[in-house]
């Protein structure tokens, strides 16, 4: 919307005041725009990219809206799936946060109150997350299971570090140099810890 002032043209950001405050779905959603989200250079237009069309439902879900889930060729050569839309207002709150464009290697301490934290962190496993598990041969059943978190920021990676300690308990970790991104792995007693708190504790909606 363009108006007039003083003889000054000037552009409203909005049609009508609007305002996102923080939830569940919220939470969620916001960890997985920092996860695989993308907030464009040109202020209002954001994208979610992923491989799975039922969380790129989930992802339309959480922020209440009814988005079109169309290809996408990723930087691999590989076709994914995106949802994009414009919306000032939620632009803006991302900002508030910590997010900003071009965010992939420059993201690190969000401003995710305590209270969502946990579904906060659900959006980023949902996005960035991995486990696997193998037998260690040199202990008779030793079942060893691992939970990962990769970004190219390692700031981010230390700031989610952070907050699993205060806010979850962890302690133990590692973040290890990928050839792509660095990774945050648990192993099995923290990572019964982040599974309790991202799913069973906070009773996942979605």
């Amino acid at each position: 919307m363009i108006g007039l002032n003083n003889g000054i043209l000037f552009t409203m950001r909005y049609k009508a005041k609007k305002t996102y405050e923080w939830s569940p779905e919220i939470a969620y959603n916001v960890g997985l725009m920092a996860s695989d989200g993308c907030l464009s250079s040109d202020g209002r237009h954001l994208l979610f990219v992923s491989n799975d069309l039922e969380q790129l439902n989930n992802f339309a879900k959480s922020i209440n809206k009814d988005l079109k889930i169309k290809p996408h060729n990723n930087s691999y050569h590989k076709t994914a799936h995106r949802v994009q839309f414009s919306d000032t207002a939620y632009y803006d709150f991302l900002k508030t946060i910590g997010l900003t464009s071009r965010k992939s290697k420059t993201i690190g301490h969000l401003k995710v109150p305590g209270k969502f934290y946990c579904h906060f962190l659900r959006g980023v496993f949902d996005g960035d997350g991995t486990t696997y598990a193998y037998y260690d041969t040199r202990w008779r059943a030793s079942y060893m299971y691992y939970t990962g978190f990769a970004s190219a920021s390692k700031a981010f990676l230390e700031y989610l570090t952070q907050k699993n300690t205060e806010l979850i308990g962890t302690k133990g970790k590692s973040i290890r140099n990928g050839s792509r991104s660095y990774s945050l792995v648990y192993s099995k007693k923290d990572s019964y810890k982040l599974y309790y708190a991202m799913y069973k504790k906070q009773k996942a909606y979605i």
